[in-house]
């Protein structure tokens, strides 16, 4: 699998995504090839103070970041070069199987969309995320990316996820259910 990294993503980036990289690769080794996406100079002197050797790593220059308080669509419009969206690029290419940012996420989601397109029949992108139970995992989609969903979008979010649980996290008959984040101004 070939992964790219969004390393300029993320409150603590870019360090302590290299520092994740270097430790994904020593437990990983599915991981055929890595690119660190970013600002290639600070990449390579990271890689360099925390002697990363591997060669399964290739740095990827991005000049551009979207930062964490950025309208993530806006930006992604302006900033063409931004590590998110070159990160994007190279699973659009095929050089990448999947992309991976702690960066901003309305610029992850927009990226993906724009780039990569949805499923036919699949209008908004959803955010999954798992959460542990005294059963294993349980898998929320949407988590965070549309708190106005209309009633289709809820249908193809639950169709997303109980494909999903069925075949990555092979679970024979998922079970789908509704939660609601209500309309208070303090929530969501």
């Amino acid at each position: 699998m070939n992964i790219a990294l969004d390393a300029m993503g993320g409150d603590l980036a870019p360090e302590v995504n290299i520092v994740g990289a270097r430790d994904a690769l020593k437990i990983n080794k599915n991981i055929d090839q890595l690119y660190l996406v970013g600002d290639s100079e600070v990449i390579g002197q990271l890689v360099k103070k925390h002697g990363i050797t591997d060669t399964r790593i290739k740095i990827v220059h991005a000049p551009e970041v979207v930062a964490m308080d950025e309208s993530g669509a806006k930006a992604l419009r302006r900033k063409k070069k931004s590590s998110i969206s070159v990160a994007t690029d190279l699973v659009k290419s095929g050089d990448a199987d999947a992309v991976v940012s702690a960066g901003n996420t309305g610029a992850a989601v927009a990226a993906a969309t724009v780039k990569l397109r949805t499923l036919k029949g699949v209008e908004r992108a959803g955010i999954a995320t798992a959460i542990p139970n005294e059963h294993g995992i349980c898998q929320l989609l949407d988590a965070g990316a549309n708190p106005e969903a209309k009633p289709q979008h809820l249908v193809t979010y639950a169709l997303m996820g109980a494909v999903y649980a069925n075949k990555v996290l092979e679970v024979e008959r998922p079970r789908v259910g509704l939660m609601s984040n209500g309309e208070e101004d303090e929530k969501g």
